[in-house]
């Protein structure tokens, strides 16, 4: 049987009540666990160094030439697949090329329909056309009795063609499509199939228009100074006194 004095004696588990003393066999408060903030953030700025040190590395490397040039590997590549030119004819000339033009025309052409809107079907474009005419004489046509010399030596005469006008050379680096106008219904064509053929027009009216420039020019009259002048030249050298050059018209 317990004493009465130990029934009122607390026991080493438990604090008084009355004391307000902290239990003595209470666990301790639990460590909290550390931040990672931190941690990510040093992570972040090691990755980003490694990185620039990487970069750094290849630019180095790159610079010296130690190893090959590095690529784009989304760059730009152009494959020629055209096959090899094919000789169709060969033909001996026999021109003399006395004169040569250069014109720049400016073609403005436009197809549309009647009463059809503009924004709706419409095909206008301005073009810079610059091309060459060149004036020849072909020697090549001369006939018996074309050249005549006089009995002491001392003059000729010549009977040469009239210049004529070569085809006209459409010079394409130069020439260009200075702006264009198309209507809805064109681009909707281009995009299921335009074309391909469609400045070819633009180039034939370029080549008509300097063709017709080159008639109004004059280029003939001087083809006909320029081989007077250099037969003459030619023809002195040779110990003619007196050279007569005439054109016989086609």
């Amino acid at each position: 049987m317990a004493r009465d004095g130990d029934i009122n004696e607390p026991t080493s588990s438990f604090a008084d009540h009355r004391s307000g003393d902290v239990l003595t066999d209470a666990p301790d408060t639990p460590p909290q666990a550390p931040q990672s903030g931190g941690g990510a953030v040093r992570a972040l700025l090691w990755v980003l160094g490694a990185a620039a040190l990487a970069v750094v590395v290849l630019l180095g490397v790159q610079t010296t030439g130690i190893l090959p040039e590095f690529r784009n590997p989304f760059t730009k590549e152009q494959t020629d697949r055209s096959q090899p030119a094919l000789l169709e004819s060969m033909q001996d000339l026999s021109r003399y090329v006395a004169a040569e033009g250069n014109f720049q025309v400016v073609v403005d052409l436009q197809n549309d329909r009647r009463n059809v809107p503009d924004w709706l079907l419409n095909q206008r474009t301005l073009f810079v056309g610059s091309g060459s005419v060149e004036a020849y004489v072909d020697f090549g046509t001369l006939t018996e009795g074309a050249i005549v010399q006089s009995a002491d030596g001392k003059s000729v005469e010549i009977k040469l063609p009239a210049p004529q006008l070569a085809e006209t050379n459409l010079d394409l680096e130069k020439s260009y499509v200075f702006a264009e106008e198309r209507g809805l219904l064109n681009r909707v064509g281009d995009l299921i199939g335009g074309d391909p053929n469609r400045q070819q027009e633009v180039y034939r009216l370029a080549e008509d228009r300097i063709t017709a420039a080159a008639r109004d020019s004059g280029l003939n009259a001087r083809a006909e100074e320029n081989t007077r002048k250099m037969l003459e030249g030619l023809l002195r050298s040779l110990g003619f006194e007196q050279v007569r050059v005439t054109y016989i018209a086609p």
